[in-house]
């Protein structure tokens, strides 16, 4: 028998219209990604790799790059990870006609490859799967880019101008872009449901999208293993594993 709570939510999603979505790094740890400052977290294991993810240390220290491509190019990060049950609820939500938008933290593109319409994902942190110039426009597949370190590049540099290659992520000392942001304040006035899943929503500014949502007159659903700094602005708190409550409450099976 399903909790109250889990009943709820599901009712909630089931009267909506338009749902829009946020999701943080908890959906994809069921894929075998670990989050980035937990226990056992990525930079809490490996230093180093939150040194790479600071633009400063990137653009000034060959080092720092060198170890990021060679960690690229061995599959040590997130080699063969799928998408998991949580991902295939949201493109169960899109399916029934009910997804406005899919604000994405993530950088993995799980989303899409569970099936998630790229049309209405934002990646407001950019994809690892991708390889970007940092002095041109220049964008290309990550294996692209990985190939050339594997044939002996230890930094490679933009086939078309030169310039410092990295993921076309969002580093610390980046700025976010603004269509981005603009599309996730749109959803976020233009939902009647915003469901926030697997993040503490602690991150500036993307969770400002919660109090636009809440203002603009949306009812809230948080799921996430642990409590969150917006816990109490929501309808319902589901404070659970995401891939044994979200198949339930987007009426999946």
């Amino acid at each position: 028998m399903q909790s109250p709570l889990v009943e709820e939510a599901r009712a909630i999603i089931d009267e909506a219209a338009a749902v829009a979505v946020l999701t943080g790094a908890g959906i994809s740890t069921d894929s075998g990604i670990p989050d980035f400052r937990g226990p056992k977290g990525i930079w809490t294991t490996n230093p180093k790799a939150e040194k790479a993810s600071n633009i400063r240390y990137y653009v000034s220290d060959p080092e720092v790059r060198k170890a990021n491509w060679a960690a690229r190019a061995s599959g040590a990060l997130w080699a063969n990870v799928e998408p998991n049950v949580g991902h295939f609820a949201l493109v169960h939500l899109e399916q029934r006609g009910k997804l406005h938008t899919l604000i994405t933290q993530n950088v993995d593109e799980l989303h899409q490859r569970a099936g998630s319409s790229p049309e209405r994902v934002v990646e407001v942190h950019g994809t690892t799967r991708k390889v970007a110039c940092l002095e041109c426009e220049y964008r290309d597949n990550m294996e692209e880019a990985l190939e050339r370190v594997r044939s002996g590049e230890e930094d490679p540099a933009c086939p078309r101008c030169g310039g410092l290659l990295k993921s076309a992520t969002v580093s610390f000392g980046q700025s976010l872009d603004p269509e981005d942001l603009r599309r996730s304040e749109v959803a976020a006035n233009e939902a009647d449901v915003f469901v926030a899943i697997g993040t503490t929503l602690a991150v500036f500014p993307i969770n400002e999208t919660v109090m636009i949502a809440k203002q603009a007159g949306a009812r809230l659903i948080i799921v996430n293993a642990e409590p969150t700094v917006m816990d109490h602005l929501a309808d319902v708190v589901l404070n659970e594993q995401i891939a044994d409550v979200l198949p339930k409450i987007v009426g999946m099976g």
